[in-house]
């Protein structure tokens, strides 16, 4: 979901290092997340079943503001 501000609410965890274990998709860039690497997992208040993993930097470059 490119858009997840239009499910209200968002709730922003970083991910350490350590505790990233598995390959994800960043839909900022449609790139690999690998293990190991910190990054953001954005999750909607309402729909916590739609969170999604974020490249730090592909996060920060989309938020308004």
């Amino acid at each position: 979901m490119e858009n997840p501000e239009i499910l209200g609410d968002l709730e922003e965890r970083f991910i350490q290092p350590y505790q990233a274990t598995k390959t994800y998709i960043c839909p900022g860039c449609n790139r690999d997340i690998p293990p190991g690497l910190g990054h953001i997992v954005i999750v909607p208040v309402d729909a916590p079943d739609l969170r999604r993993h974020w490249h730090r930097g592909c996060w920060t470059r989309r938020r308004p503001g």
